[in-house]
């Protein structure tokens, strides 16, 4: 009998009937005639024991094959069917401690596969440079080239190298900021400072095409300030391609009770409809996207503008262009 092998449970039922015998013992003793009668009613409540203990053994034999299952990779079990007590305890705890176990589980699982795609992004991302300047070297291994030519070849060189380097720190940030590895800062951070800081790489290009920058900012937010900079930079650097010569990027900041505010807008030719629902999206590319073009600036722009407790959306403008919309909310949201 498997009962009997639990030590408690058998250490408890000889307890038990020695007692009851002792009991009917000196029952006879005392008093011959009621002993028959108490020595049966100590064998029904032996037995009325018995039956609770085994029931109760078979219950936490139930609940050890299920965790047991549980162990074993099997995902669609309830615990139920226990009562009120200890065992109900035991049951509620031990599905408190499933559902959590499930819980890390989905999230690990979810993590490697978001690891192998930014992976294979990497890979593919990086690859197509690679193979252009593994022509570029072919071709100036040839000795039948003038020296302007070669100097052309070394400056397209040298600028697939500068992507190239462009494109590895921004898939860098993308992983890191998808294992969430990064700690932002929580500091008071000037609108202005920032705008004037992510506009600064784009100013020579922007003089070239004979483009115009106008600002009129004003407003704080909390936030980190080397990371908004970057969010902002590649939306100003997609503006400034996306617009021709003479265009006009303007800027306005300000902030209210609830929210601090970042508007940028071009006189590009503004967003196709169908590309604004996913015009965010990793590694998604419009219908008018340049050749050069990855499609990961604007998803790390929303990245890192989510992370800090902010919203982006992107539209047209009724008189032309491309508007982008940050804010940054005071509160939680």
């Amino acid at each position: 009998m498997k009962l009997l092998r639990n030590c408690s449970v058998k250490r408890h039922i000889i307890l038990y009937g020695l007692a009851a015998g002792v009991a009917a013992g000196l029952g006879a003793f005392i008093d011959p005639a009621p002993w028959v009668p108490a020595l049966a009613l100590g064998i029904f409540f032996l037995a009325v024991y018995i039956l609770e203990c085994r029931k109760r053994h078979r219950d936490m034999e139930r609940l050890a094959e299920e965790i047991d299952r549980v162990l074993h990779g099997e995902e669609n079990l309830c615990f139920s069917g226990y009562q009120e007590g200890e065992l109900g305890i035991l049951q509620s705890e031990v599905t408190k401690m499933t559902v959590r176990l499930r819980e890390q589980a989905d999230m690990l699982r979810k993590d490697k596969i978001r690891l192998a795609d930014s992976i294979a992004d990497i890979s593919h991302q990086i690859r197509t440079p690679l193979t252009a300047l593994n022509l570029q070297m072919a071709s100036l291994r040839k000795g039948n080239m003038t020296e302007e030519k070669r100097r052309e070849k070394l400056m397209e060189m040298e600028h697939m190298l500068s992507r190239m380097e462009w494109l590895i720190s921004v898939l860098l940030k993308i992983a890191r900021l998808d294992a969430r590895t990064v700690k932002f800062e929580e500091k008071e951070v000037s609108m202005e400072a920032v705008v004037q800081k992510a506009a600064e790489p784009l100013l020579i290009s922007m003089e070239l095409k004979d483009q115009r920058l106008e600002t009129h900012c004003g407003g704080t937010f909390k936030g980190d300030f080397q990371w908004t900079v970057e969010a902002v930079g590649n939306i100003f650097k997609n503006c400034v391609e996306h617009m021709g010569e003479g265009g006009t990027l303007y800027v306005n900041t300000g902030e209210n009770p609830l929210y601090s505010e970042l508007v940028i807008r071009d006189t590009g030719p503004g967003i196709e409809q169908e590309d604004l629902p996913r015009l965010f999206d990793r590694f998604y590319k419009g219908r008018h996207s340049s050749s050069q073009s990855v499609g990961i600036g604007l998803a790390l722009s929303r990245m890192i503008i989510v992370r800090q407790n902010g919203i982006i959306r992107a539209e047209n403008a009724r008189e032309g262009g491309a508007v982008f919309t940050i804010r940054f909310y005071k509160g939680v949201i």
